[in-house]
């Protein structure tokens, strides 16, 4: 499953949200019907996983932590507990809580942004600018790809 692209969308009086048709057509294929979205741990956006994609981080970082660990019990509890599960009406649409909108300055313009397996949502202001700078950006590429064919 691949997203791809850049795609700004707006969203209602409510916080309802369409989702890219580019991304339905790929749930669609894959058989998706359910989604979790949470806040990125890093960034000022929301990332909505395909139920399989969540499921599989699920048992990665569960199979990195100690139950016995307090504090990686902790971190495992707030990242999983702290999501929703999203599913789209029949139009293809879906809510932006707005506990969700003022975490990550969600109003009304939002860019839907393909990351491979997941989907971050934006507010149009926070990724209007490249996240790197272009020469930053092409050092670090050539860094990570030193050496590959």
């Amino acid at each position: 499953m691949r997203f791809l692209g850049n795609i700004e969308a707006k969203t209602d009086a409510k916080g309802r949200v369409f989702l890219p048709a580019t991304f339905r057509k790929v749930l669609q294929t894959e058989g998706v019907e359910q989604l979790v979205m949470r806040k990125d741990v890093h960034e000022k956006c929301l990332v909505l996983y395909p139920e399989c994609v969540w499921n599989e981080q699920m048992d990665m970082m569960r199979s990195r932590l100690n139950r016995w660990n307090r504090q990686q019990q902790q971190i495992f509890r707030q990242f999983v507990s702290d999501v929703e599960l999203v599913t789209l009406d029949g139009n293809g649409r879906f809510l932006i809580s707005r506990r969700w909108q003022e975490m990550t300055g969600i109003d009304q313009a939002v860019r839907f942004i393909g990351v491979g397996d997941t989907i971050e949502i934006w507010a149009v202001k926070e990724a209007e600018e490249p996240f790197v700078d272009a020469d930053t950006f092409g050092k670090a590429l050539e860094e990570l790809m030193e050496g590959v064919d």
